[in-house]
């Protein structure tokens, strides 16, 4: 029967050195037509580093087609230039207004299309799950989020709540997502 010193002997033996914890990179996107926040994070066992974020702002006097296409080569732009292993992007919430639904869904979609053109694994989470997961309530406000997001990651100084939302995002995905699955390993 193989142990696990026998089996970490074999491989040593081998020239194969078994990984002590690996890191995985998750960009969280809050989805915004006229600002979408976007955060990246390093996780390795039960340790969170904060990589980088940002917003992706549109102008309004810009036509539709125009400002989705500034979504998108921004977010791809990102995505090459961070590599994340995983996308999580926050779920619409059911608005009063259809016309803003519809432009968040807009926004969406074009983050969406930009992880699959990417080949990244894509999870979506509802704001109250992302709340619950990152302040411990899934109805608190922006600022109680902010504060948490600034808390579980010190070296963010985080300043804007669509950055802050977008790094919750992936904390979120951090503490929800199975580790059973196989995802792409920072080197």
């Amino acid at each position: 029967m193989w142990t696990r010193a026998k089996l970490w002997k074999s491989r040593e033996h081998n020239g194969y050195k078994e990984p002590m914890n690996f890191t995985i990179r998750i960009l969280g996107l809050d989805p915004g037509l006229a600002h979408m926040g976007w955060g990246v994070i390093d996780v390795s066992g039960t340790r969170l580093v904060h990589v980088a974020h940002g917003v992706i702002a549109t102008k309004t006097a810009q036509g539709l087609g125009v400002r989705l296409m500034t979504l998108h080569r921004e977010l791809a732009g990102v995505i090459a230039e961070l590599s994340p292993a995983a996308i999580a992007v926050e779920q619409a919430f059911l608005a009063r207004d259809p016309q803003a639904a519809l432009k968040l869904g807009h926004a969406r979609a074009v983050a969406l299309l930009a992880a699959a053109q990417a080949g990244l694994e894509i999870a979506e989470y509802a704001p109250n799950h992302i709340k619950k997961c990152v302040v411990g309530a899934g109805h608190a406000g922006k600022e109680q989020v902010q504060f948490m997001v600034k808390r579980l990651l010190p070296a963010c100084g985080v300043m804007q709540a669509d950055a802050a939302d977008a790094l919750a995002c992936a904390i979120a995905h951090a503490h929800s997502a199975p580790r059973t699955r196989a995802v792409k390993v920072v080197a």
